[in-house]
């Protein structure tokens, strides 16, 4: 592809890239309350299940969407539901929980909605007196504690994750829920992602934010590794957790939402991007009677700013980094290469995305219905930014800095203090008629924060994944794994005991169907040839579902 088509090609929204659907079918069934299995179920195995696989795979998700007449609006509000696949010798077994979170057991109680979610906002409560339902408006209610998103370490404890200041500490084994912890009484902070990082010690970090008569601020959180004497406790520990750098924001009045960030051997990367949260909104969004998704808004006007921390002694470098306004919510990898910070990350062009998902909107029916709202949708792609590590006043203006081998990504120094970036496509054409693709996974624990080869992610040719990919950085070729009316969930690597190459492994999803009942299935695939090994069927239904982990203690 010459220079020029590529500038043109890359002029082109994500979505503009990408071929419109038509004739897609209705996910309803996806996005339907189903029943918990807290016993576990034998599945029925097709093929092989490799015998050295030996733990449990993980999931979380919404897995209610309704109490009593109330209905939740927002596919995020639905309640958490955890699933447990373990496997052992060639065998698997499934059990499934609600997390009985205040929220839950609050909601179940009155059988109405009665804790706002993020798109749901509860109504006051029809007992009390006319007065008490009309000063309830002026409440701001309490954070949920409904946490759906994902399965998080801290001290070697499981914890399901939302993005505000509560979590809930689970038994992984029989996903029983334990007690609730608020980050803000071990350090102050109001929020935190469902995408913390790990180093090669045994500490957790994350982001969290504060905000107060200072201003608003992105917080790095470090957790540290588990003491020896851990094991014997059960109580959630998060003792010595400490705010390692506060981050200002660009725009302090509109603090921008983020869901995950980047880190590497030595720095973590705030990506500060242009979805905007508006702070007087949200003080006022009770009265007017909003949920918490209609204080978002994509403001393009505003560039992306990726601000530099380093990870050991919590100072945020002087230069700022600028890009063209992008969104993003899951990074793929980053690391260091002499004297350079690459990072690959899932990347569109529009941010509105988020409160489009409506279970309205999900629900569609099949045909024109359903291929309208897809064909409206943000695609994203796979991109990688490359930050010069070593700029300083003798940097030179207006010249390319990067000068890694057969790297296309640019750096220039704008002025001082300021670098302004522009992203290679870490993909080619192929990619496009998969619909671009999210839900990225390496094999962590050997290549996080290293140089890599391999990703693992899942392609959106409908509005919920509906193929896996592979991925190869170096010569961006892609393997696929794709059959109609079968939808798969973030795809999980799992490497071999006596693994030597990067990609020695299987890959773990679980595949739902709407065409009929109780039709999952555990996929493992060889993640060197990406093709399938087994399956595990279970008679159950799962809706889909967020992100998941394999936990190797069983």
């Amino acid at each position: 592809m010459s220079e020029t088509t590529a500038a043109q090609r890359q002029s082109l929204s994500s979505r503009q890239r990408c071929p419109q659907a038509n004739g897609l079918e209705t996910l309803a069934p996806l996005v339907t309350t189903v029943e918990e299995t807290p016993d576990p179920i034998p599945t029925t195995i097709k093929g092989t299940i490799p015998t050295w696989i030996n733990g449990s795979f993980l999931r979380n998700g919404p897995g209610k969407f309704e109490f009593g007449n109330d209905k939740y609006t927002h596919w995020f509000d639905g309640m958490a539901m955890m699933h447990r696949f373990h496997i052992n010798e060639g065998n698997v077994a499934y059990s499934s929980r609600f997390l009985r979170s205040d929220s839950y057991v609050q909601n179940s109680e009155k059988n109405r909605i009665v804790v706002s979610e993020f798109g749901t906002l509860a109504m006051p409560d029809p007992c009390k007196n006319i007065f008490a339902r009309f000063l309830s408006w002026f409440q701001i209610p309490e954070a949920t504690d409904n946490a759906s998103v994902n399965f998080v370490k801290y001290k070697g404890d499981y914890y399901v994750s939302t993005e505000t200041n509560y979590m809930r500490r689970v038994n992984p084994q029989s996903l029983e829920t334990k007690e609730m912890v608020d980050w803000s009484q071990y350090i102050a902070v109001n929020a935190a992602t469902a995408h913390p990082h790990y180093d090669r010690e045994g500490a957790t970090y994350n982001m969290g934010n504060s905000y107060g008569k200072r201003g608003f601020f992105y917080t790095i959180i470090r957790v540290p590794p588990p003491m020896d004497k851990a094991a014997e406790q059960d109580s959630a520990d998060l003792n010595g957790a400490e705010v390692i750098c506060s981050i200002r924001a660009d725009e302090p009045r509109k603090p921008s939402y983020y869901h995950s960030f980047v880190m590497s051997e030595n720095y973590i990367v705030f990506v500060e991007q242009p979805i905007k949260l508006d702070l007087l909104m949200f003080m006022l969004y009770r009265i007017q009677g909003k949920s918490f998704n209609k204080i978002m808004s994509w403001e393009p006007q505003y560039d992306t700013v990726f601000h530099l921390v380093d990870r050991h002694t919590g100072k945020e470098s002087e230069v700022k980094f600028r890009a063209a306004p992008m969104f993003t919510l899951h990074q793929i990898n980053a690391f260091e290469d002499n004297g350079f910070l690459v990072m690959d990350m899932c990347c569109g062009d529009d941010g509105e995305l988020i409160g489009d998902f409506t279970l309205e909107n999900l629900r569609r029916e099949s045909g024109e219905e359903m291929d309208k709202f897809y064909n409206s949708l943000c695609r994203n792609l796979p991109r990688r930014y490359v930050l010069p590590l070593n700029v300083d006043e003798q940097t030179p203006l207006d010249q390319n800095l990067v000068t890694l081998h057969n790297c296309k990504a640019t750096a220039k120094k704008t002025k001082p203090g300021e670098v302004y970036l522009i992203h290679e496509e870490l993909h080619n054409d192929e990619l496009l008629q998969y619909g671009g693709l999210e839900f990225p996974q390496i094999n962590y624990d050997k290549y996080n924060a290293r140089p890599y080869r391999y990703f693992y992610a899942c392609g959106f040719g409908h509005v919920f994944a509906d193929s896996l990919l592979k991925m190869d950085v170096h010569t961006k070729e892609l393997k696929v794994w794709r059959y109609p009316g079968l939808y798969p969930s973030e795809p999980v690597f799992v490497a071999s005991p006596d693994a030597v190459e990067e990609d020695d492994g299987v890959v773990l999803s679980v595949i739902i169907t709407p065409r009929k009942e109780k039709s999952t299935f555990l996929l493992f695939l060889d993640a060197k040839t990406f093709t399938e090994l087994g399956r595990a069927e279970v008679p159950v239904n799962i809706p889909y579902g967020t992100h998941g982990v394999f936990n190797c203690m069983g």
